[in-house]
C-alpha cells in the first residue's frame, strides 16, 4: 500500500510536468518574442502547433508501440521528452524552439496515455477513479502553480531557466518512475487493425464526440478569459493573477468532484451538468453587467464545465478492459486526443464570435456546444443502457 501511494504521487507528478511544459509558453510569449525579435502572434503559433501535433501523433505512437514493453516504452518516451524540453531551454532562435516543441508534443500524449494505463493496472478497483481524477488534477495544479512560478522565473531571470526547471523535474520523475513502476505488466498485443476495432464501438465514438464538444464548450469562452475578467467585468490587471488563481482552484476542485462522480457511475448524472452549462453560458452576457454575478458564473462554469473528465476516462478504460484488451493504451489516450481537437474547435469559435458579436456575447457559441454535448450525453447513456440490456439477453 505504501508503494502504491508513492506510485500515485509520481503519476500526478508526471501530469504536473507535462502540464507545465504545455502551458509555460503562454506565460512567456512576450519574453520569447522580445528575445527573438519576432511578433507575439508568431510565438503564439507554438501553442496551436503543440496542440495539433499532440492530438495527431498520440494515436500513432500508442498503436505502433503496443507490441513493446510498456515500462520500456514509457521510459524511452520520458527520455525523449526530457531531451526535447531541455532543447527548448537551449534554443537560441525560433526554429530550434519550434522543433523542440514538436518533439515534446509528439511524446507527451503517449506518456500520459501510458500513465493512465499503468494507473488502471496498479490501482485497486475501488481507488482507480480517484487516482484518475488526481492525474487530471496534476494538469490543473500545473496551471495554477507551475505556470505562474515559471512566468516569475522568466521575468526575474530568463524564460530559458523556466524550461531548465521543468527539465530538472522531468529528470527526477524519470528516476522515480524507473524505481517504482513494475517492469512487467499484463498486456495483450494486437495488430494495428485489431486495436482500431475499438473505434467502431458506439459506446466509444459517441463518448469521443462528447469529449470533443465538451472541450469546445470550455474553450469557446475560456480562450478569452483574461479580457472577460478585465475588459468585460472591469477588474484591474493587478487583480488578474488572483482571479485566475481562484479559477484554477475551482478547476482542481472540479477534478476531485469528477473523481467522486466516476466512482458512482457519473455518466448517468452528467446530463444535469450540461443543462447547467447551457443555462449559465446563455445567461453570461447578462451576468457580465455585474462584477460579482459575472465572476460567480465564471467560477461556477470552472467547477462544472469539464467535470466529465474522470467518468469518461473510466468509461473508456472499462470498455477496453472488458471487450478490447489489445486496445488498452489507445483507449486511455482518447480523452486527451479529442480534448485537444476540442480546444482547437472552441478557440477558433471564440475568435469568430469575438469578431461578429463581440466579447460580451462570445459565450453563445459555447452554449451551442454545451447543447450539443447535452444531446450526446443523453445518447451515450442510451447506448450504454442498450448494450447492457443486450449483454443480459445473451
Amino acid at each position: 500500500m505504501k508503494k502504491y501511494r508513492w506510485q500515485a504521487i509520481v503519476f500526478v507528478l508526471v501530469a504536473f510536468m507535462l502540464g507545465c511544459n504545455e502551458f509555460i509558453v503562454v506565460g512567456v510569449l512576450s519574453d520569447i518574442a522580445r528575445e527573438f525579435k519576432i511578433p507575439v502572434a508568431t510565438v503564439g503559433y507554438l501553442v496551436t502547433i503543440f496542440a495539433t501535433i499532440y492530438a495527431i501523433s498520440t494515436p500513432f505512437i500508442t498503436i505502433l508501440t503496443n507490441r513493446f514493453s510498456r515500462y520500456k516504452t514509457l521510459m524511452t518516451l520520458m527520455v525523449i521528452f526530457l531531451i526535447g524540453n531541455t532543447l527548448s531551454g537551449f534554443a537560441m532562435n525560433y526554429g530550434v524552439l519550434l522543433l523542440s516543441r514538436v518533439v515534446t508534443a509528439m511524446v507527451a500524449g503517449a506518456i500520459i496515455s501510458l500513465i493512465m494505463t499503468f494507473a488502471s493496472t496498479i490501482a485497486p478497483r475501488e481507488k482507480r477513479a480517484g487516482l484518475v481524477s488526481w492525474i487530471f488534477a496534476g494538469f490543473s495544479i500545473a496551471s495554477v502553480f507551475g505556470v505562474p512560478i515559471g512566468t516569475a522565473i522568466s521575468t526575474s531571470y530568463s524564460w530559458h531557466d523556466a524550461f531548465y526547471l521543468i527539465s530538472i523535474i522531468s529528470a527526477i520523475t524519470c528516476v522515480l518512475l524507473g524505481w517504482l513502476l513494475p517492469r512487467k505488466v499484463e498486456q495483450v498485443q494486437g495488430s494495428i487493425k485489431n486495436q482500431l476495432v475499438l473505434l467502431k464501438d458506439r459506446r466509444i465514438y459517441v463518448g469521443i464526440a462528447l469529449v470533443l464538444f465538451t472541450a469546445a464548450t470550455m474553450y469557446a469562452y475560456y480562450t478569452y478569459i483574461r479580457p472577460l475578467l478585465t475588459t468585460a467585468l472591469g477588474f484591474s490587471t493587478t487583480s488578474l493573477n488572483w482571479l485566475l488563481f481562484l479559477i484554477g482552484i475551482m478547476s482542481i476542485i472540479s477534478n476531485r468532484l469528477s473523481g467522486v462522480l466516476a466512482e458512482r457511475n457519473g455518466l448517468r448524472v452528467m446530463t444535469r451538468f450540461y443543462v447547467a452549462d447551457v443555462c449559465l453560458l446563455a445567461l453570461l452576457p447578462v451576468a457580465l453587467n455585474s462584477k460579482i454575478i459575472g465572476l460567480g458564473v465564471l467560477l461556477a462554469l470552472s467547477l462544472i464545465v469539464t467535470i466529465l473528465n474522470s467518468p469518461i476516462q473510466i468509461h473508456f478504460l472499462n470498455i477496453a478492459e472488458q471487450d478490447y484488451p489489445q486496445s488498452a493504451v489507445l483507449a486511455s489516450s482518447l480523452n486527451s486526443i479529442f480534448f485537444n481537437f476540442g480546444i482547437s474547435l472552441g478557440s477558433a469559435t471564440a475568435s469568430g464570435m469575438l469578431g461578429t458579436v463581440g466579447l460580451t456575447h462570445i459565450s453563445w457559441g459555447a452554449a451551442g456546444y454545451a447543447a450539443i454535448s447535452l444531446v450526446l450525453a443523453v445518447m451515450l447513456n442510451r447506448v450504454i443502457k442498450h448494450h447492457q440490456a443486450a449483454a443480459k439477453a445473451d
